[in-house]
């Protein structure tokens, strides 16, 4: 007997021993089939890992991946009561439903209730079969061999992930953010009755098409959770009150062309973090459509907006309107190549400051120049004679800044910014760079123009933006030094502001912000780049074919966003930093004209500006008032308002007489004002450091 008992207990352990065999040979020849879970939605997430735009999976399917750490607990709850009560304790098969769905279906002579798991149903959803009882028997050793390889979380889920919520919508956070617009971990009580309830009969059930059976079924597991407890009677009463979502959102996209840019150089990757900042980007993309709705049809606009530190891209919008067929929306303008107008020319002063050309207060000289065959002109065909270096580029004048670029020559501007990895494109039928590129003649991107602003809040110093977290901080390239970079800061933050806004100096908490504006030729683009001690902000306006507009200008269509864009960042604790630094770096003169060493005081143009100025314009001349003009002085308060004195053209100083009386005023300004004694024959004369002069007799009333 007992040898007998010691035969069959060896049968029975090579018998168990070769069945575990066999069971891993098979889980090794037929492992857990994972192809639909691994073929999700790829994501572009920002800073703090919150969506910004999904895409879907290779199927068309949105598909998007989700834990249970990131779903409501009592959605979770919900779904384990409704579904699968034992849920933790089971081993994939529930043996207690078994038993009781085989009960039922004897007694009853058919299927009275399944006795599916939650690893059964994800089982299925991994690999659909028919329903029949050979498929469910493989779906139990399947969820079997499911919790041998993973844990409860993991199967979980996987659930959450593949249940089917109507149309080509797969998985809660799918659901959630197409029924509701919000994530699943922010679902009330009767979204998640609404999404435990959806998977069972997904199309039968659809909330946008059969909201009757819809809101039945949403009720009934209301109903259910109010019986285990798990619902309060008003929690149930409220849940049963909300309504239904009668239509599915369209889908989620923040920064869409950064995201497709993304996804297109990071193929395969399931979640692209970005260095975006949610919140500033959506606020952005409502500002950008409302600018939009105030250009001309076709036009639109791009924005980029750069934390200096790091040169991490917080916002990017391509276009005012992503979806607008119309404007193009779909064009990335961020990356699209464009005439630059006058927003290089701070890099022109910036590099004849480094070669000790001129210092802000030098004179220069803005008259009619040519260049060989190149006579520039000034954007309103008006001349100042001699301003100082600083008031022609608030000015943006045109001929002082193709006076500088011709004595550095174009090869230096053109090789300064290609070693600062930001190229000019020259157009095709030029074959070498020439002075036209001082007011636009080249292609530039709006991404590289405001990389070279972040370098000169950077004290000169240009490095690669940065669109996520992974990408390196590129090499320092100084394109100028440090010194020029604060010339430049304080010249550009005392520039004149946009149109109907007032000077940060005269706004209560203003933040002072260098800006540049531009205009390309036929007013095709309108740009204003401008930084502080945090951030650079670029705006880019026009038609994202390239076609002519009418009459806009950088200060008054580009300007007033960039400003705007400015009021919506926040606030670094001691704001001006870097280039705005209240004290100088090595090697700035802080100096009057008259203090400079006697090379910089005056610039005047190379032999190449050939017939500067014709002969009728080299004295100074009276622009306003104009000679034999009636100008009435008289106040809302019945005072006499000053006369306000405007001369062009002559060499610095100016002085001015009034009836013969010197008027006080800076010399080196173009404009003064004077305070009459009463109305009457005015003669009003300005004589510049020459002798030349002009005179002109008004009445005052």
């Amino acid at each position: 007997m007992r040898r007998r008992l010691k035969r069959l207990s060896a049968w029975s352990a090579i018998a168990a021993l070769a069945l575990l065999l066999a069971v891993v040979g098979l889980d090794r020849l037929f492992p857990p089939r994972l192809d639909r879970l691994n073929d999700r939605s790829s994501l572009v997430v920002d800073k703090d890992g919150q969506l910004l735009t999904p895409f879907t999976a290779a199927d068309g399917i949105w598909r998007l991946p989700v834990t249970a750490e990131e779903v409501d607990p009592r959605y979770l709850a919900m779904l384990v009561a409704f579904e699968d009560k034992r849920f933790e304790s089971h081993p994939g098969v529930d043996p207690l439903a078994v038993g009781r769905a085989v009960l039922q279906w004897v007694r009853a002579g058919h299927v009275v209730s399944g006795a599916s798991t939650l690893t059964m149903q994800t089982v299925r959803l991994l690999e659909p079969r028919p329903r029949t009882l050979g498929s469910k028997l493989i779906e139990m050793a399947r969820a079997l061999q499911l919790e041998w390889h993973y844990d409860k979380r993991a199967i979980l889920a996987m659930y959450l992930t593949l249940a089917p919520y109507g149309g080509n919508l797969e998985g809660i956070r799918a659901a959630s953010l197409f029924y509701f617009g919000k994530e699943p971990v922010h679902l009330s009580d009767a979204e998640a009755a609404l999404l435990v309830a959806l998977p069972r009969s997904p199309e039968a059930l659809r909330p946008d098409r059969q909201a009757a059976a819809a809101l039945a079924a949403r009720n009934r597991v209301v109903a259910r959770m109010q019986g285990l407890g798990l619902l309060t009677a008003q929690s149930a009463q409220e849940a049963t009150a909300q309504p239904l979502p009668t239509d599915r959102r369209p889908a989620l996209r923040l920064a869409p062309h950064l995201a497709d840019r993304l996804r297109g150089a990071r193929s395969g990757e399931p979640t692209i973090h970005s260095l975006i900042d949610g919140n500033l980007q959506s606020q952005l993309e409502a500002l950008a459509k409302r600018y939009q709705a105030k250009l001309e049809e076709g036009a639109t606009l791009a924005l980029l907006v750069v934390e200096n530190g790091g040169r991490q891209v917080r916002a990017y919008v391509g276009s005012g309107d992503y979806f607008d067929e119309s404007r193009l929306g779909k064009n990335d303008l961020v990356t699209a190549v464009r005439s630059p107008g006058s927003t290089l020319k701070p890099f022109i002063y910036g590099l004849a400051f480094d070669d000790l050309l001129i210092h802000p207060e030098t004179i220069v000289v803005d008259r009619p120049m040519r260049f060989g065959d190149y006579a520039p002109e000034n954007f309103d065909h008006q001349y100042r004679g001699e301003v100082t270096a600083r008031e022609a580029l608030q000015l943006s004048l045109n001929l002082p800044a193709v006076a500088l670029l011709d004595r550095l020559g174009p090869m230096r501007l053109i090789n300064s910014l290609a070693e600062a990895g930001t190229p000019l494109r020259l157009p095709d039928d030029v074959s070498a760079p020439g002075l036209p590129i001082a007011l636009g003649g080249a292609g530039i991107r709006l991404q590289d123009l405001v990389t070279l602003y972040a370098g000169l809040a950077d004290g000169g110093n240009v490095r690669p933006l940065r669109f996520t977290p992974d990408a390196p901080a590129g090499k320092s390239a100084p394109i100028i030094t440090p010194a020029s970079a604060w010339y430049l800061a304080r010249i550009l933050e005392q520039g004149p502001p946009p149109p109907g806004m007032l000077a940060p100096l005269n706004r209560r908490h203003a933040r002072p912000v260098a800006f540049k504006t531009g205009t390309s030729y036929g007013f095709r683009d309108a740009w204003a780049i401008g930084y502080d001690g945090s951030y650079t902000v670029g705006v880019w306006v026009g038609r994202p074919d390239g076609t002519f507009s009418p009459g806009r200008m950088g200060r008054e269509a580009a300007a007033p966003v960039l400003f705007e864009i400015f009021d919506l960042l926040p606030r670094a604790p001691g704001a001006l930093a870097a280039s705005f630094a209240p004290k100088a770096p090595d090697g700035v003169i802080v100096a009057s004209n008259a203090d400079l060493p006697l090379p910089l005081r005056r610039f005047d143009p190379g032999p190449s500006a050939l017939g500067a100025l014709a002969s009728a314009a080299r004295g100074p001349q009276i622009a306003y008032p104009t000679d034999g003009a009636t100008v009435a002085l008289q106040g809302a308060a019945r005072m006499p308002e000053p006369l306000l004195l405007r001369a062009t053209g002559g060499r610095m100083p100016l002085l001015w007489l009034v009836n013969g009386v010197p008027v006080t005023s800076s010399p080196f300004k173009r404009q003064a004002q004077v305070q009459l004694d009463g109305a009457g024959a005015t003669r009003i004369t300005v004589i510049d450091r020459d002798g030349g002069s002009a005179t002109v007799q008004v009445w005052i009333q």
